[in-house]
């Protein structure tokens, strides 16, 4: 037992053997609430209500899993032994096309919020309707997710990886518009308090004072971003909007799923190499606690 156990340990004692006089000397910290404990029961009850009545709408059936089981079963006996088929080089150009998709959508997103999240920030701009207004429209982008805006923009520019790229980048303007203003409000005063005693103005302010604080996190931000966009980028493209995607629903389509099992390796291996190369330069970026809370 470690000394912080044992300690732990000889408190928990000391308290129950003295608990009648800890109940005497602060009787409020065990006098229960009835009113919380009915508000708590009530919503357990409300939630687990919920979750029956979705389970029956859906017709949720235990059953249906299990008659499904042995079809599961034979998708994935018929994916082994994985193979190209004698596409790999089709497949390797389709997996740079996806991770093309998602670093242009990754940059473009991040570079268009870059200076509206200034304007959504509390310690930069004073006028609250300008703010408000700010946030709002960032909300509004970030609600619609990533594939609606890629059957958008098929619909509006046609299919291929330029749709594609034009989804990431709309969806990661509302997300890193939040993010980036937020990061801008939590930086110390301190460094624009001394630009503007050394006669600064407020964009010497922000430029010497605010950017060299919050930059770091950003970009720490736009690389988990592009990690994360490296597999959005393979799920539009099942709407058409290029990469590899387009590979998989033909493939699904008329059960090759050897060659399934090949790309889907292929995309584990990219995205396991991608997070591992972005953790690095972002534990480089704002230190290794930061990354890992």
């Amino acid at each position: 037992m470690t000394g912080a156990a044992a300690a732990t340990r000889s408190i928990r004692d000391l308290a129950l053997a003295d608990l009648a006089g800890l109940k005497a000397r602060h009787p409020e910290a065990f006098a229960g609430s009835p009113g919380r404990r009915a508000l708590a029961i009530a919503i357990v009850a409300a939630m687990a209500g919920l979750a029956l009545f979705a389970m029956i709408w859906f017709d949720f059936s235990p059953l249906r899993i299990w008659i499904g089981l042995h079809r599961l079963g034979d998708f994935a006996v018929m994916m082994f032994p994985p193979s190209a088929g004698g596409r790999f080089q089709a497949f390797l150009t389709a997996l740079g096309e996806t991770l093309a998709i998602a670093f242009l959508g990754t940059l473009a997103g991040a570079a268009i919020a870059f200076p509206f999240a200034f304007l959504a920030a509390r310690n930069v701009v004073k006028s609250l309707p300008l703010r408000f207004a700010m946030r709002r429209i960032f909300d509004v982008i970030r609600s619609v997710d990533t594939l609606i805006w890629a059957l958008m923009w098929v619909s509006v520019v046609g299919l291929g990886p330029f749709a594609g790229a034009l989804a990431i980048a709309c969806s990661d303007i509302g997300a890193f518009g939040k993010l980036f203003s937020e990061a801008i409000e939590t930086t110390e005063h301190k460094a624009a308090e001394g630009v503007a005693a050394s006669g600064g103005s407020r964009l010497h302010q922000v430029r010497f004072g605010l950017l060299p604080q919050v930059l770091p996190v950003m970009a720490s931000q736009v690389l988990y971003f592009f990690e994360s966009n490296t597999r959005s980028a393979t799920i539009i493209g099942i709407v058409g909007a290029g990469g590899v995607g387009q590979y998989l629903t033909e493939l699904i389509r008329v059960l090759d799923m050897d060659q399934v099992a090949f790309l889907i390796i292929m995309i584990l291996i990219t995205v396991a190499l991608i997070d591992m190369v972005s953790t690095r330069l972002r534990m480089a970026l704002i230190g290794t606690s930061m990354v890992r809370r």
